[in-house]
């Protein structure tokens, strides 16, 4: 019985972060993550730019970045109030139902998703395994259609209802998997909750 009783606690303990992880990760990225940020997260580039990424003229006496900075900063800001969210809902979630899940644990699953959703969100991660996957025809196929205030029609790559998002989307939830696993295991390790 008392395996069972381990295996129980486990279970439950995986499926409570992995509904967490998964069913806030939406919520981070459409209503968290401001429109500026989810715009300038994916720019590269050596141009230099202002922080409100207007470009920046030889004679500007505002602080300047280039393009590629601004792309950086973007995406550690989305990823910082993202990690914040999954935190406090995670710690909040447990809490609730009685339940400890330790400092070390919470900070293990929170790097793992934090740091993969920085790398999939500037873009070149996701590029890099679209291509050794042979996903780039559906990337390139499966685009959004725009129309602007005058009519005029255009089509985007990245944007919601892209394959782009959904690909992104499935990266992030199938590692949320494996940070669920590495917390539920570091939690409930002999010796995890002291």
């Amino acid at each position: 019985m008392p395996c069972l009783s381990r295996s129980t606690e486990r279970l439950a303990l995986f499926g409570t972060l992995l509904a967490t992880f998964g069913e806030l990760h939406p919520l981070c990225d459409y209503w968290v993550q401001g429109s500026k940020t989810a715009m300038r997260k994916r720019l590269y580039g050596e141009d230099l730019v202002h922080a409100d990424g207007s470009p920046a003229t030889p004679d500007s006496t505002r602080p300047t970045m280039t393009t590629s900075v601004l792309g950086r900063r973007a995406v550690a800001c989305h990823v910082a109030s993202y990690t914040a969210v999954q935190l406090g809902a995670t710690v909040a979630i447990t809490r609730a139902f009685g339940y400890r899940v330790t400092p070390t644990a919470l900070l293990a699953g929170a790097a793992i998703n934090a740091s993969t959703h920085a790398a999939i969100d500037r873009g070149a991660v996701l590029l890099w395994l679209a291509k050794k996957t042979g996903k780039t025809g559906y990337i390139e196929h499966c685009k959004t259609a725009r129309v602007d205030d005058d009519g005029k029609a255009t089509s985007e790559l990245t944007g919601p209802g892209s394959a782009w998002m959904e690909l992104d989307a499935a990266l992030h939830r199938a590692i949320g998997i494996g940070a669920a696993a590495v917390t539920t295991w570091l939690t409930t390790r002999p010796g995890g909750r002291r």
